[in-house]
């Protein structure tokens, strides 16, 4: 029999890349603005808000190692993952919407209608991505086109994040006319309607060619087993939990930040003086004189340096992701992601020093925070694929399901800490969405919130690399001996 070539066309690789997209026009929303959205938007208490993200979050969380066995036991002619994308395609966009509606209830009400659809959201989240990223194992056997995949698939990534954190807030004003909670239903519903088609498009577009033998018998007792003995894939698990807390944490909290933390006058000078007002006052005359009237940019300075900002950070990973192939395939990833997380933790740590009037060197440090994290985005995925190899060579037995929804749990369950942190810390330092100027104690959390809090959690997945023991000389040794045996079976 000829061996399947490991070769992936480009139009695989984007259509593969679009499910990232999709499913990220929600996460990133969530990762976001999902403490502000209960808080400042929905009215709930940021007590409760920080309880509903911590176990709505963590009940998705602990779904995705079951999720992944269900996945790897699953046969189709389509295969094992695939299916998976096709059949929550359209759950997972009416959720989305249900998750960002505001009914109108009594405050026990919204607790529990958020509560319900948050943890819905994440459930049918799980069943849709857990399968997508082992996919990502299944489609090749080579390393070198799995860095290629994930380039691609993080660029992806990087298109929705820069929509949901440059454009979201403006989009939800210009839609709702002023009203959040119209413009958050509204924006939401154009996410959860492209984000359908394009999960059907990676349906269409992808194939999965590394198939376990017929004969691999294994039960998730010998699974979770063979995971325990796995040290790459514990140090995995916890870096990935740390590096969404920190995710999370820094990014739900930065839209107070802005609000509250950065002198307004100071920011609406830097805008100015770097030609953003000027670009927008062109942008909204032509939008006028096309009759879009009701269509132009929003004028406070924070809703418009908050987008500057991320669009900052989001070009500037952008090219970190562009360079990180490169610099993998020369030097191994794990010392690539080690010295990455690195410096973008260094990046963060530079806030504490900002008084509110250093604009200009809050943008300098996300900038650099954005190129050093960029290096280590397209990375995360590529090592889980390798640890799936690695536990393929070390116990001749494939387990791509499983590996990737431990992942997917360390992900999930990094989201909800952080996420139940931004609200849970607002709590603890008085916050009070009503008040136009927060209390002092409450500033303090703000700025902690994004400088040493994230910098402390990037600082122990830094830690975590020192268990990988996969390093360049490795990967190659097992990439060669496991196309060694796959090719000697396919001759029997």
């Amino acid at each position: 029999m000829k061996p399947v070539s490991q070769k992936i066309s480009v139009l695989e690789k984007i259509g593969y890349s679009l499910g990232d997209l999709s499913a990220n026009l929600i996460f990133q929303t969530l990762m976001t603005f999902l403490a502000y959205f209960y808080t400042d938007v929905y009215k709930v208490p940021p007590a409760a808000a920080s309880a509903i993200i911590f176990a709505g979050g963590m009940v998705g969380a602990f779904f995705n190692p079951v999720m992944g066995a269900i996945a790897d036991r699953t046969i189709t002619r389509w295969g094992k993952f695939r299916p998976w994308i096709l059949w929550t395609a359209v759950p997972f966009g009416i959720f989305a919407i249900l998750a960002f509606s505001t009914p109108h209830f009594s405050e026990s009400g919204k607790i529990i209608y958020a509560l319900v659809t948050y943890i819905l959201l994440v459930l049918i989240y799980a069943a849709n991505n857990t399968p997508y990223s082992a996919l990502s194992g299944v489609i090749t056997g080579s390393m070198a086109e799995r860095n290629s995949i994930s380039s691609y698939r993080f660029t992806a990534v990087m298109i929705a994040q820069f929509i949901v954190q440059v454009l979201l807030l403006p989009l939800v004003l210009i839609l709702g006319d002023g009203d959040k909670t119209a413009g958050f239903e509204k924006t939401m519903t154009i996410f959860a309607v492209v984000g359908v088609i394009f999960f059907i498009i990676t349906f269409l577009t992808t194939r999965e060619r590394i198939v376990p033998d017929k004969e691999q018998e294994s039960s998730v007792k010998q699974d979770l087993k063979d995971l325990a003995r796995n040290k790459p894939w514990i140090a995995m698990l916890i870096l990935t939990v740390f590096v969404f807390i920190t995710l999370a944490l820094k990014g739900g909290m930065y839209v107070y930040y802005f609000k509250y933390y950065l002198s307004e006058p100071h920011l609406a000078a830097f805008l100015d003086d770097c030609g953003f007002n000027s670009f927008i006052n062109g942008l909204n005359n032509v939008l006028v004189n096309m009759g879009f009237v009701g269509f132009q940019w929003p004028e406070d300075a924070p809703t418009s340096g908050f987008s500057v900002f991320n669009a900052a950070g989001i070009i500037f990973m952008i090219v970190g992701i562009a360079v990180s192939k490169r610099l993998a395939d020369k030097y191994g990833k794990r010392e690539v992601f080690g010295i990455g997380l690195f410096l973008s933790a260094l990046s963060l740590l530079a806030f504490i020093f900002y008084s509110p009037t250093a604009i200009f060197l809050v943008y300098i440090s996300q900038i650099l925070h954005g190129f050093f994290y960029g290096l280590t985005i397209p990375l995360l995925w590529a090592m889980i694929a390798d640890v799936a190899d690695y536990s393929e060579w070390k116990n001749n037995r494939r387990a791509t399901g499983i590996i990737f929804s431990a992942m997917v749990f360390g992900l999930k369950a990094g989201l909800s800490i952080g996420g139940a942190l931004v609200a849970g810390i607002l709590a603890i330092f008085g916050y009070n969405e009503q008040l136009l100027t927060q209390l002092p104690e409450t500033i303090n959390g703000i700025k902690l919130s994004v400088s040493i809090f994230p910098t402390i959690t990037f600082l122990i997945g830094v830690a975590c690399l020192f268990f990988y023991e996969i390093n360049k000389k490795m990967e190659d040794r097992i990439e060669k001996e496991l196309v060694t045996r796959r090719e000697q079976k396919s001759d029997t």
